[in-house]
């Protein structure tokens, strides 16, 4: 099924909210609550900027338990290139980071402090996912986490014509452009995989 999201983006004292509303044609309940979240609050409406994207929700056959990224391009039937994961770090500040990795690589921690500029960022424990993402373990997703993080995509996903990454559950992708990706969740392009 393919969705058409409207973006807004409202900047307020240089913090980066985003505002999603959706089309009435979108019908999978799931994915507009994922996607057509509304951040409280916003302001200054005449700084809103209207983006629109195409993505789809793309299930895949598990028994509710996580799969690693190279096995769900195996569920799916496409490269293993083309599948992204999403991992979340905390810097030394103590501000949280979401990094969107190809699947088969790791995530260069020194990297990602740069990217985020922070002196070191580590990886949070797996029981904290949960309470800082609202999201379980095996289906983290950039979009819709229970607050906008600064988030980074590796720079090789704008290689790809559309990436996958987690829709939100376990058995569950969106199948978007990188560059919308971004746009909805107001990321950058990094260098951020260990070579």
């Amino acid at each position: 099924m393919v969705l058409r999201v409207i973006l807004c983006s409202y900047l307020i004292s240089n913090t980066r909210c985003h505002r999603y509303s959706r089309e009435s044609r979108c019908t999978n309940e799931r994915i507009n609550l994922l996607l057509c979240k509304e951040v409280e609050n916003l302001h200054h409406a005449d700084t809103c900027r209207n983006r629109q994207c195409e993505c789809e929700e793309t299930a895949y056959e598990c028994d509710g338990q996580p799969l690693d990224g190279v096995s769900v391009a195996a569920k799916l039937g496409v490269s293993v290139e083309t599948v992204f994961k999403t991992l979340v770090t905390v810097g030394r500040s103590g501000g949280h980071f979401v990094f969107v990795i190809p699947a088969a690589e790791e995530l260069d921690l020194k990297k990602a402090a740069r990217a985020c500029g922070e002196k070191a960022v580590e990886m949070i424990p797996v029981k904290e996912i949960n309470r800082v993402t609202g999201y379980v373990r095996g289906g983290c997703s950039p979009v819709g986490m229970k607050k906008p993080f600064p988030t980074y995509i590796d720079e090789t996903a704008v290689l790809c014509v559309r990436i996958y990454v987690s829709a939100g559950r376990i058995g569950s992708q969106l199948h978007l452009r990188a560059e919308d990706l971004a746009g909805l969740i107001g990321a950058r392009f990094c260098d951020l995989t260990a070579t």
